[in-house]
């Protein structure tokens, strides 16, 4: 049996882990001395409440490599076959834990893909590698698939302010001084390195928007796979993004709203879409 694992970086709900029978291992988020299991210990609004009425910067912490084993363990003991789909490994040390793991367990029928992406690219990943499993396909050739086009994802992002980006050490202070001016939006990407790149800034909701369509245009979706729209906290602009997905006839998978491991980084207004490139 193969079974597929992520971590909470995903944004998989509980409910939705069991109902795909996923394993999932949780990053943390920690207040200060209080930490918490991101998607399990704290839930997503839950978050952003205290996100917004906390004066300092949370800090988000990758699964030890303990957290990866114990799942390994448990695949090695009963036969099965595990691919673990992950978070950027330019994001997070959680791919480094998941190998220290794999070479730890002792166990050959452990294979990491580096989704080189977040969130809602992950999810993508996940529900191919579902999709090639019920058609048969060995695992061998799920990861070169999942490896031909995990390039593709494609994220754009409209944030409120660079600040929490800034504070978690993701842009520059340089870049960050952009989003300083009233209601100028940045926008942002995944970039194919994995990294988080500010690519534009327009003035208002309106522009920017039109600013994302227009990156969606040049990048035509491969429709074959999900297309999400993402959100973090307040469906306003998320509304507006969608006014205009339907306008322009973009069939629209899921909202998908980003919990602790992302939204720590962007704040909450944030809003964006994901899919993959044709």
């Amino acid at each position: 049996m193969i079974r597929i694992l992520v971590d909470s970086s995903s944004d998989y709900t509980q409910k939705e882990i069991k109902e795909k029978d996923l394993w999932m291992v949780p990053l943390q988020v920690a207040f200060e001395e209080k930490v918490y299991m991101d998607g399990i210990t704290i839930l997503k609004d839950e978050f952003y409440d205290k996100l917004i009425s906390y004066d300092g910067f949370p800090k988000t912490s990758q699964p030890s490599p303990q957290a990866f084993l114990d799942y390994f363990e448990k695949a090695k003991e009963a036969g099965d076959t595990v691919l673990c789909i992950l978070l950027s490994s330019a994001l997070s040390g959680t791919y480094q834990s998941a190998l220290l793991a794999k070479n730890m367990v002792e166990y050959d029928s452990i294979y990491l893909v580096d989704s080189l992406s977040a969130t809602a690219g992950v999810r993508i990943l996940v529900s191919t590698a579902q999709y090639l499993i019920q058609e048969g396909k060995k695992v061998e050739e799920i990861v070169e698939i999942l490896e031909s086009i995990k390039g593709k994802i494609r994220i754009f992002a409209a944030v409120d302010t660079l600040e929490y980006l800034c504070k978690g050490g993701r842009v520059s202070k340089t870049a960050a001084a952009i989003g300083e001016m009233t209601n100028i939006k940045p926008v942002i990407t995944v970039n194919q390195e994995g990294k988080v790149e500010v690519i534009g800034k327009r003035l208002g909701i309106n522009k920017t928007i039109s600013y994302i369509l227009k990156k969606l245009e040049e990048s035509q979706p491969d429709l074959n796979y999900p297309f999400y729209t993402l959100y973090t906290y307040g469906t306003e602009n998320l509304d507006k993004l969608i006014h205009r997905l339907e306008k322009e006839e973009y069939p629209i998978y899921h909202h998908l709203q980003l919990g602790a491991v992302i939204g720590t980084h962007i704040g909450p207004n944030a809003f964006g879409i994901c899919y993959i490139e044709k």
